[in-house]
């Protein structure tokens, strides 16, 4: 032994000794037993150490390559087992401070890019030490070199983050490493300067830029996900934390105080102390203005760190006394940002619309803390500190104001937040504001629109506050009566912002809107329209005020009998100004002749639509104010006396307009129409105005009223037909060309049920081809795709079919009907179009009054006419009916002679959008005739028409699938078997194209609907009595006929013929063998001529089925899955066998019963099931119809082959639920198949087969089967578990089950603790056992007497994590979580009082989740995931609200529940939402505090918490406490 000491380690030292040989003999030293030195793994160490440290010394020359197996070597040493069990049987082995050195050098020459070699592996090296205890004593105890390591990482790392290469973990899970071995360091210093000195030296720098390239990378799918997902995230938080630690210690407060006060502040505090050396946030300037990465980067970092600084030092040192040191602070490092240099008179050239954008986020949430924080104390600034605060801000806005960014939406929210702090700060630049952030701003973005209306609604809520709206409108006048910026400017009133006056209209005075109103009528008349003929600019001045004037006066509270007389007179006076001054004026000057090259003029037509716009809004209001106030006398009484009735009766629409004569009034009604814009909008809007005005009267004039709704219908008309138009926001003055045909069709739609009576058969044509164009091109753009607010034509025409209205309006229905039958007909090839014998061609004939089943009640019967009347009426529905008789023959026929017509792809596709748009009619109420007709179009479609060879198989199955939806929605049962045969005929022929495809999902769509129109067919056949053995029997030959395509089966090699066909085949048989079957078993005993009739029937039936699925057997090879058309076929067969009515003694003797050539059928069919049951997880449909074979084969134990049992078929399922392809979502899928298999098996199995099944689950549920990564064991097991929970169980098994039940819950706790480790797992595992112990639990109720294994429950709830979480991952842990507390609370009361405190921890994660997911966020933007957070609020209250009202002995908790909440409250800003539900909980709670634990809360919560409680508790006194005392007085 001693030679071979003294040989190694002399070999090892020697310099003779090459260097290959030596790392030969160490790697041998160290696995060797034999080789026995002193220490040797010490020896070891030191000597790879001394010649790593020697070699960077520049000592020895060594090669690249044994540089590397050196630090490949230390790398194996540091990991291995070896050592580490080494070091836990407390041997002290050690490293040299000199190691740690070179590593960091490594890693800086690799940040200063000069070689790459090696990394890998001394990042290796490092993450070894840094995780073994007295390995990385090397840097915890030599502080600075653990910082210089973190320094070089996060640079090496930022490196890798700025590069365009693939983001690795291995960098991260070092940088991880170190960041929490320094903040365990950093906790443990005592000198806060000098912790501070080491960060703002040699962290703050990389650990900013670090924070900044994790936060603005873009990620993608190469990139590691580990590194994306989690550490990402993780390293962020703990750059946050390391500076919070580090830069603001309270100890540090004082420094940062005499760097930040003025000296005069500082003079009054403390008189004569001499100023602190350390300036904490000159240094941080220093740090953050130095060049400390690339200048293209420079900029974002320091606008990014800057407002995390600020909310870091907000958390340490923001209190009511610190307020103004918290100012300062804001101000110094807004000096930071390049915003500060364009107070300074630097040019705004220098910054970029991207650095504008950056400049300004950062500025926002600069000014969010503020605001949040509550530093700006208006008063208390004004009078302790001169206005310093307010000072500064001023200079903000005006620095905004002048640099107007209004594409930027952060530019907008800083303005808007500067109102929020003080509407003085942006008051004396109010008339600036209003023209660069509204008035003039050209915004158009929806996600820029967003905060400039945020903006806008905060000045309408701050001065209707103020009671100085007018003060506002005054500025919007003066901006809008201002030279244009540009030729055209946006609406004045979005949708939104016309919302937001309303709501302040409404709170608003009546004067003062009244004196906006005057103001803006006053100076219109004066300054405006005296100046608007020639000018273009003053006619858009002039549509700004109409259209200002147009949003008051719609929007503002109408007046009524309980207004003051005043209100009334003065608004009278201001009807009767605008009138007088404003419209009569304009219309006088629009009806002057011009020539027709003046007519095009941009002023000319400003002014038509400012007229038209004012007179709309003039008598509406007008008409509404009469209506809904008799004190309001009407201008136009005054002026008009009696001219009224001659005007109205002749249609003339001055008769509502007094002071404007008829021919004025057409010609400028005649200029109006020639502009398809807001006036001729207007004019429809006044002819709408006037229909309901004549209808108000008592004897209405019809003929006005047809003459108003044809105007209103050929108005439009011209603009489209040319078909080219866009969406429209709601807004009438900003209606143009391309807006006018949707703001035309919503009138004309939103008001069918005015103008429908009034109009012609043609004009009802028309709105029917027009609304059915619409939705074709609808279908064909996809309307969804619109801006939400604003409406397409599509969208209006899909929003009349999803109406309710639609189905009442029969005239247009019918004619809609008609169109779509019209569309169907030209759709046809050439050739076939010009067939008249044809059924879409005679149905589309243009001579049958298909409406007149709807007009003839509606006519005025004359009794003179009535004989010639009835005599036509009745050859009129005869000559409808007679056409539908014979279409019916012509189906029929075509069928039988198959001369089909066909159809190319195209031709098919707009037949399937057709058929789509047909789905949109409630087809169930429609008219007889109506009904008949749509029967006959989709039965011509199927049975009259094939596709052409080159057509896309499966959009030929959904066009199929489609026809037999909407024939089954129809359910018309005439010449049923000519029907069905024609149907099945069609089918068979079509059948050829799909051999391919019988694979794929669509093809099982069309077969179930298919066999869904079969089955409705069949049974409304026995229902109704319809020659019920004539059509069966005819079906059934007919069907026994048809033998698959043989010709066509041989030429393409198939050896039993077409399977396509074979599966339809079968599927028919399956159909009317379910039916007959199905009809039997509910027949009463008392009709029995008509069980053996269908009897007779089913014989033939069953035996057709049998030889159709045994020929389908043996042409199916041997290797090849079972076709999942067949086992539907087989389980009915089996059904309908055990369901026979004439053998009933069968169970005494089954093989009397069941023929042995079909049990045998049975057995196969099960046995191949068996087998490929584990491989079929993908393919859910086969799972179903398997499962359900199973249930019923598995309820006859007698069925089973050989020695086979039910563990045979457990063992199938459990091999089924270990699948790759099996998830949570597939066997939530599949559950109730599942149940229903194991309740047969359970109900019919021995005791003994119980045991084993139990013995099988909980072998699923061992720790081993985590450890050897196998998840899916464990789902199986568990899932086996939930589904054994659903079955009834009794006697022994029910025993066996629950003597077995502590162990079950106990493998769960364990598992969960396991799987928790692993995000990966918890939808998998974590959730299905959350599931299983909640039923556990509660069908445990009375049986699981101990109280320790319902409080192992508790131990896997704490364990389960509920932060870090996907929403929907979320949805089911907390769900999961929940019910299984709500099944201990339920069912297991005892336990809970003594393990109290584990069910309040386990609740207060839940609350507290809930609050950590509902916080305010800027912009929800998916609405479903809020509403799943919606749900657990609200669960949460429900919780509460249980503890409060079923658990009185919880009262003594209810102070600490308490205070959990609002500690927690404390922390976050709840949504509204969240909060409404979460407070209406505690308020419960709050119901059990006496007096003494509301003190008890008052005396002992923190400062900050104690504020909430207040407000909560204030809040549950004046709303809730109040609200209770009122409801218990009037309780009995």
């Amino acid at each position: 032994m001693a030679a071979i000491y003294s040989g190694i380690y002399l070999k090892l030292k020697s310099a003779k000794t090459s260097w290959e040989d030596k790392l030969k003999l160490a790697h041998f030293a160290w696995i060797s037993h034999q080789c026995v030195l002193p220490n040797k793994e010490q020896v070891l160490l030191d000597w790879v150490s001394h010649a790593l440290v020697s070699y960077y010394n520049k000592k020895p020359e060594l090669e690249d390559e044994v540089v590397e197996k050196l630090w490949a070597y230390l790398d194996n040493i540091i990991h291995s087992r070896r050592l580490q069990n080494l070091l836990k049987s407390g041997k002290t082995i050690g490293l040299s401070f000199s190691i740690a050195q070179v590593i960091n050098e490594r890693l800086s020459e690799a940040c200063s890019q000069k070689t790459q070699q090696n990394i890998g592996t001394v990042l290796s090296c490092s993450s070894g030490i840094l995780s073994t205890p007295s390995l990385s004593i090397i840097y915890t105890a030599k502080c600075e070199l653990l910082v210089d390591l973190l320094s070089k990482l996060s640079n090496l790392a930022c490196q890798q983050l700025a590069s365009d290469d693939t983001v690795g973990s291995q960098v991260f899970n070092v940088l991880q490493l170190t960041f929490a071995q320094y903040l365990l360091i950093q906790r443990q210093q005592t000198n806060p300067n000098r912790v501070f000195g080491q960060v703002t030296s040699h962290l703050l720098q990389p650990c900013l830029l670090l924070r900044h390239l994790l936060t603005v990378r873009s990620w993608t799918q190469a990139d590691d996900n580990h590194v994306r997902h989690h550490l990402s995230r993780e390293i962020r938080n703990q750059v946050e934390t390391l500076l919070q630690a580090g830069l603001f210690q309270p100890e540090l407060f004082s420094s940062y105080k005499e760097d930040l006060l003025p000296e005069q502040e500082l003079q009054e505090k403390k008189k004569g102390a001499l100023k602190s050396l350390l300036l904490p946030v000159n240094t941080m300037q220093t740090k953050l203005g130095s060049g400390f990465c690339e200048p293209a980067l420079h900029g974002a970092v320091v606008a990014g760190s800057v407002s995390l600084l600020y909310k870091l030092f907000l958390d340490s040192y923001c209190k009511a006394e610190n307020h103004l040191v918290c100012f300062h602070m804001l101000s110094r490092l807004f000096g930071c940002l390049r915003l500060s240099g364009l107070q300074q008179g630097v040019k705004e050239d220098t910054l970029s619309p991207a650095d504008w954008s950056t400049e300004l986020l950062a500025l926002e949430q600069l000014l969010n803390l503020v605001l949040s924080s509550d530093i700006y104390n208006v008063a208390s600034d004004r009078i302790r500190h001169k206005e310093i605060q307010f000072g500064f801000y001023r200079k903000l806005a005006q620095m905004l104001m002048s640099h107007s960014q209004a594409s930027i939406p952060a530019w907008f929210r800083c303005l808007k937040l500067l109102m929020s702090l003080n509407h003085l700060i942006v008051e004396p630049d109010l008339d600036d504001l209003v023209a660069s952030a509204w008035i003039d701003a050209r915004v158009s973005e929806p996600r820029t629109k967003k905060p400039q209306e945020t903006l806008i609604n905060t000045m309408f809520q701050t001065y209707s506050k103020l009671r100085q709206f007018p003060r506002l409108f005054e500025e919007v006048l003066t901006v809008i009566c201002r030279p244009a910026a540009d030729e055209l400017r946006l609406p004045v009133f979005s949708a939104g912002l016309t919302v937001k006056l309303r709501e302040c209209l409404l709170e608003l005075p009546p004067n003062q809107i009244l004196d906006i109103l005057c103001l803006f009528v006053e100076k219109c008349q004066t300054l405006i329209v005296p100046a608007v003929e020639g000018s273009a600019d003053v006619a858009l001045k002039l549509l700004s005020v109409s259209s200002v004037l147009h949003a008051f006066l719609f929007n503002m509270r109408s007046l009524d009998d309980v207004t003051p007389s005043p209100v009334v007179l003065r608004t009278q006076s201001l009807l009767a100004k605008m009138q007088k001054g404003i419209i009569q004026p304009l219309m006088e000057l629009l009806q002057a002749p011009r020539r027709e090259e003046e007519k095009s003029d941009l002023w000319l037509k400003k002014a038509s639509d400012s007229a038209l716009l004012l007179v709309y809004t003039w008598v509406e209001v007008d008409t509404l104010f009469g209506v809904s106030c008799s004190k309001y006398v009407s201008p136009a009484a005054e002026i008009a006396g009696a001219v009224t009735a001659s005007a109205a009766r002749h249609g003339g629409i001055s008769a509502f307009l007094p002071g404007v004569e008829e021919q004025c009034w057409e010609r400028v009604m005649e200029l109006a129409n020639s502009f398809a814009s807001t006036s001729k909008y207007c004019l429809e809007l006044l002819t709408l105005q006037k229909m309901k005005m004549i209808l108000m009267q008592t004897t209405a004039d019809l003929q006005a009223l047809q003459h108003a709704a044809a105007f209103i219908l050929e108005s439009g008309r011209l603009s489209m037909s040319r078909g080219e138009s866009e969406p429209w926001d709601g807004d009438i003055s900003a209606i143009s060309d391309l807006t006018y045909p949707t703001a035309h069709w919503y009138l004309v739609i939103s008001n069918l049920t005015i103008l429908l009576p009034y109009i012609s058969l043609k004009d009802v044509e028309y709105i029917a081809n027009v609304l059915l164009e619409t939705l074709v091109l609808a279908k064909a753009q996809e309307a969804g795709a619109d801006p939400e607010p604003s409406v397409s034509i599509g969208k209006i025409s899909l929003g009349l079919m999803h109406s309710s209205f639609l189905p009442e309006m029969k005239v247009l229905r019918c004619a809609f009907l008609t169109s779509l039958i019209h569309q169907f007909a030209r759709v046809l090839p050439f050739a076939a179009r010009d067939s008249v014998d044809l059924p879409l061609q005679q149905l589309s004939a243009g001579n049958i009054p298909w409406h007149e089943e709807i007009l003839a009640p509606c006519r005025p019967v004359d009794p003179l006419e009535v004989p010639s009347e009835n005599k036509l009426l009745k050859n009129e529905l005869s000559l409808s009916w007679k056409t539908l008789e014979k279409v019916a023959q012509c189906i029929v026929l075509l069928a039988k002679n198959r001369c089909p017509v066909i159809l190319k792809e195209s031709q098919l596709e707009s037949c399937l959008g057709l058929l789509e748009i047909a789905s949109l009619l409630k087809l169930d109420s429609l008219l007889p005739s109506d009904c008949t007709r749509c029967f006959l179009v989709l039965l011509s479609l199927l049975a009259n028409t094939r596709a052409s060879v080159s057509c896309s198989k499966l959009l030929l199955l959904k066009f199929l699938s489609t026809s037999f939806h909407l024939l089954r929605c129809l359910q018309a049962g005439f010449h049923a078997s000519d029907v069905l045969e024609a149907v099945m005929t069609s089918q068979l022929t079509a059948s050829k194209f799909f051999t391919d495809v019988l694979t794929v999902p669509v093809w099982a769509q069309y077969l179930q609907e298919v066999q869904a129109f079969l089955e409705n067919f069949l049974q409304m056949i026995i229902e109704r009595r319809q020659s019920v053995r004539l059509n069966l029997e005819k079906f059934m030959s007919f069907l026994v006929s048809c033998k698959p395509d043989v010709g066509a089966a041989k030429s393409k090699g198939w050896k039993n013929g077409n399977p396509a066909a074979g599966q339809l085949l079968l599927m028919a048989f399956t159909t009317l063998c379910h039916v007959v079957t199905l009809y039997l078993q509910q027949l009463p005993e008392k009709k029995l001529q008509s069980a053996d009739v269908l009897s007779a029937l089913l014989e033939p039936v069953v035996l057709q089925v049998v030889r159709t699925v045994e020929h389908g057997l043996q042409s199916n090879t041997q290797n090849q899955p079972l076709p999942v058309a067949f086992i539907p076929s087989v389980t009915t067969l089996l059904k309908a066998d055990l369901s026979h009515p004439v053998k009933k003694g069968w169970q005494k003797e089954p093989s009397g019963f069941l023929e042995q050539p079909r049990i045998k059928l049975y057995q196969k069919f099960y046995s191949q099931i068996l087998r490929e049951l584990p491989c079929a997880g993908g393919n859910l449909q086969f799972l179903q119809s398997a499962l359900q074979f199973l249930t019923v084969f598995c309820s006859v134990p007698e069925l089973y082959p050989g020695k086979e049992s039910a563990i045979t078929v457990v063992f199938a399922i459990k091999k089924l639920l270990t699948g790759p392809a099996i998830t949570t979502q597939v066997i939530h899928s599949m559950e109730m198949e599942l149940t229903e298999v194991l309740v047969q098996l359970l109900g019919n199995c021995s005791a003994e087969e119980f045991y084993t099944i139990m013995r099988l689950v909980l072998q699923g549920l061992e720790m081993r089967n985590v450890w050897r990564q196998k998840a899916k064991e464990v789902l199986s097991a568990v899932t086996l578990t939930r589904l054994l929970l659903s079955c009834p169980l009794s006697g022994d098994k029910e025993k066996a089950f629950w003597f077995a039940s502590p162990q079950i819950i106990t493998a769960l706790a364990m598992q969960t603790k396991e799987a928790c480790q692993d995000q990966s797992l918890i939808s998998t595992i974590v959730v299905p056992i959350l599931e299983t112990v909640a039923a556990l639990l509660r069908q445990g109720e009375g049986v699981i007497l101990n109280p320790h294994h319902v409080a192992l429950a508790f131990s896997i709830l704490l364990t389960v994590p509920l932060d870090h979480l996907k929403t929907e991952e979320y949805r089911g842990v907390f769900l999961g979580v929940h019910e299984v507390l709500f099944s201990i609370v339920q069912c297991h009361p005892k336990v809970l009082l003594k393990a109290a405190p584990s069910f309040l921890n386990s609740f207060h994660r839940l609350v507290v989740s809930v609050m950590h997911e509902g916080r305010q966020k800027g912009d929800r933007g998916n609405t479903d995931e809020f509403e799943i957070i919606l749900k657990c609020a609200h669960l949460v209250e429900r919780m509460y609200t249980h503890i409060a009202a079923e658990m009185e002995d919880f009262t003594v908790f209810s102070a600490f529940i308490v205070a959990q909440y609002v500690t927690e409250l404390q922390k976050v800003t709840l949504h509204p939402a969240v909060k409404k539900h979460l407070t209406e909980g505690i308020y419960h709670i709050l119901d059990l505090c006496i007096e003494r634990d509301i003190k008890f809360l008052n005396a002992s919560l923190p400062a900050g918490v104690r504020e909430v409680f207040k407000d909560l508790y204030n809040d549950y006194n004046h709303y809730h406490k109040a609200k209770k005392q009122g409801e218990e007085k009037y309780t009995a």
